[in-house]
């Protein structure tokens, strides 16, 4: 076994979403690694209901981010921002006392239809997370627009060698980087 531990987040709770599919495919392809998906079923943030103390639930994904060696997020684009799941999870845990993501390497992938492939989705989440001091790298957009090749090496420094996965056998973009900033194209 592993002494890694790798959490992976999901801002779309949708089962067979393309992105817990590419989170899946992340954690498989980081092994060997001890893999937990966090759960991002979490009441929406309310500072009445945060001023009753932070729930358990949330408590329980900031500890999970805390004991984690690294993370992996990958989520969907929504009304040119991150999903409002993936905020709501952000904004819980921003209120978590101890600072869960100083210094947490983070991976930030997206698989998106669209031809900006989770562009804006990395943006906004990179922007949240820097304020959270979290060790986000250099993410790189895969896509036409970028006019990077899809089927290239899809986590970058976190994965070398990786192409995209057949369990995602829909036209997606995929982005992503982690750790040193090597651009992926």
């Amino acid at each position: 076994m592993s002494s890694l531990r790798l959490l992976g987040i999901c801002g779309s709770l949708r089962a067979a979403s393309w992105n817990r599919k590419l989170m899946l495919e992340a954690a498989r392809l980081f092994d060997p690694a001890e893999f937990t998906e966090a759960n991002l079923r979490l009441p929406l943030y309310d500072g009445d209901l945060e001023a009753l103390g932070i729930p358990p639930e949330v408590r329980l994904v900031a500890d999970q981010i805390r004991a984690a060696d690294a993370v992996v997020i990958t989520g969907p684009e929504y009304n040119k921002a991150m999903s409002g799941v993936l905020k709501n999870a952000l904004d819980w845990i921003s209120r978590v006392p101890g600072g869960v993501w100083r210094d947490k390497p983070v991976a930030i992938l997206s698989a998106a239809a669209g031809r900006a492939g989770g562009e804006r989705t990395q943006m906004t989440l990179r922007h949240a997370l820097s304020a959270q001091d979290a060790g986000v790298d250099a993410v790189t957009i895969l896509g036409a627009e970028a006019g990077g090749n899809p089927g290239r090496d899809m986590i970058g420094t976190m994965v070398q060698g990786a192409t995209v996965p057949q369990a995602l056998d829909v036209p997606v973009v995929l982005a992503g980087g982690m750790g040193t900033g090597r651009q992926l194209m």
